[in-house]
């Protein structure tokens, strides 16, 4: 099949979780447009938006030389970046809320600023806005996502990935994030993978190392879940495996049903919604990127 980017199936850690969580999450996160706007719908909430920001924030570091880094403070730069979920932009309901989430985040880049590590050394940059691709030409599907950082060691001219975590809770052990960064970092650079970490800096001055992934258990099983996905695209099959709702897809029929309410549209032209204090739950935090 020849290469059309435009017809193919684009898959990420993000909607490939949506999709195992539940396919009726995955299709309202990923397919569905509002008949009004066209636009995609999303909600967002106090720990999304926390993530959101300090990402952002971190993001921004790579781009810069490693002696330009740190010159203007990080909580500087926070303080900015927070100007867009302030308020119940960021799904914050109470100025204490709010409060208590800005403070997490400025206490996690006072954290980097203490305990730099890898941000003061070498980074390589991928030259893509959204790094991809082709997981598989025959069946049409991209494989993409963003990587938070690939420090760069220059005696043996390879990388490492760090990804950030803002979340109080680890990773599973099950997870197919780094596997599935590690394949996006094999395929749109030259340099070898040769160490993948998680960094909870809310609580961690330093990297958690994780074994390097199995590329050839981890690559047939992304893209048998790709495939998945594309198969449910063609039939527009997409049921929640519970008869009631599941807390995935819940919060997305809140918005449907007009029990959210709106904000307003994000950097990604998305219609934003904050949900009511029933369904605004911490459950998401763990997903957070």
């Amino acid at each position: 099949m020849a290469q059309d980017k435009y017809t193919a199936v684009w898959v990420s850690h993000t909607s490939m979780s949506d999709f195992i969580k539940c396919p009726r999450s995955y299709y309202l996160k990923n397919v569905y447009r509002d008949k009004n706007t066209g636009r995609k719908i999303k909600y967002i909430t106090p720990a999304m938006a926390l993530g959101q920001v300090v990402h952002d924030v971190v993001e921004s570091l790579s781009v810069l030389p490693v002696d330009s880094r740190f010159v203007e403070p990080l909580t500087d730069k926070f303080e900015i970046a927070w100007k867009k979920v302030e308020g119940k932009k960021g799904g914050f309901t109470s100025s204490d809320t709010e409060f208590e989430y800005k403070t997490r985040g400025r206490e996690m880049l006072k954290r980097l600023m203490a305990n730099p590590g890898p941000l003061k050394n070498l980074a390589v940059k991928i030259k893509m806005d959204l790094p991809h691709y082709w997981l598989s030409e025959e069946d049409n599907i991209i494989l993409c996502g963003k990587l938070d950082w690939l420090e760069y060691y220059p005696e043996t001219d390879s990388v490492h990935i760090i990804d950030f975590k803002t979340s109080k809770t680890d990773e599973s052990d099950g997870s197919m994030q780094l596997p599935i960064y590690y394949l996006l970092a094999t395929h749109c650079q030259t340099r070898p993978v040769v160490k993948v970490s998680y960094w909870y800096i809310e609580r961690n001055d330093e990297i958690s190392e994780r074994p390097l992934p199995d590329i050839s258990v981890a690559e047939p099983k992304i893209l048998k879940i790709a495939k998945e996905i594309k198969v449910a695209r063609q039939l527009e099959r997409f049921k929640c495996p519970s008869e009631t709702g599941c807390y995935a897809c819940s919060p997305m029929e809140a918005i449907l049903q007009g029990n959210a309410e709106y904000v307003g549209v994000d950097e990604y032209n998305s219609d934003v919604y904050i949900l009511n204090d029933a369904l605004d739950t911490d459950k998401p935090e763990s997903e957070i990127l």
